[in-house]
């Protein structure tokens, strides 16, 4: 859906300002009833300079898209000494990944909308799913090779069914029940203790007991 990057530093940070602008916009005022014309007052450019970067409304969503699914794949996780339990990866990987779909939390549900109309964002949606499943299924084959997980699960398949488990909590607790703590009497820790203890108690090893 988008062009070639700028080869220049400030046509590279026009089009981020454009980008953040239209984040603004589409959180405060949807997918489907945001202007382009809203977004180029939100960022004080000119439509002249919009479609310098940017073709349309769909071209600069999916850029806003592909920078939130960036964070989101890599969320800063928090650093785990060397030879750390390999639960204790896993929990600092949940977190930060949780954390992630916090802050990204109304995208994830504009793109749940906008998929759901519009091919081509079906289709979006669907490779960034992919792309969790596959970074996932390498970890778990990882630990299966170092002898830290069930040598018998298929690493894809098991991915493939954690991995849409815990995108569809998180889309409930964030997007559905709007991620405030406590919410249906689940707080954002309760829900991390239970996402661990999925991914933890399906590739069967323990978490260390201080």
């Amino acid at each position: 859906m988008s062009r070639e990057l700028p080869s220049t530093q400030r046509g590279l940070r026009t089009r981020r300002a454009l980008i953040d602008a239209a984040r603004t916009v589409f959180e405060r005022t949807g997918y489907l009833d945001s202007r382009l014309i809203d977004i180029t007052v939100e960022a004080q450019c000119s439509a002249g300079t919009f479609y310098t970067y940017f073709a349309s409304k769909e071209e600069i969503f999916a850029a806003v898209m592909e920078l939130a699914r960036e964070d989101m794949m890599h969320p800063g996780m928090p650093h785990t000494p060397k030879g750390a339990d390999p639960a204790e990866v896993i929990a600092a990987s949940n977190r930060a990944y949780l954390e992630a779909y916090r802050r990204n939390a109304k995208l994830m549900g504009l793109l749940e909308q906008v998929a759901s109309i519009d091919p081509e964002f079906r289709v979006l949606r669907l490779e960034r799913a992919d792309a969790f499943v596959r970074r996932n299924a390498r970890s778990i084959e990882k630990l299966q090779k170092a002898g830290l997980a069930d040598a018998n699960l298929d690493p894809l398949l098991t991915s493939r069914a954690l991995s849409g488990m815990i995108s569809r909590l998180a889309f409930g607790y964030f997007v559905s029940r709007g991620g405030e703590d406590g919410a249906a009497g689940v707080t954002f820790d309760g829900l991390l203790d239970t996402v661990n203890r999925l991914w933890i108690n399906t590739l069967q090893f323990s978490l260390r007991q201080n």
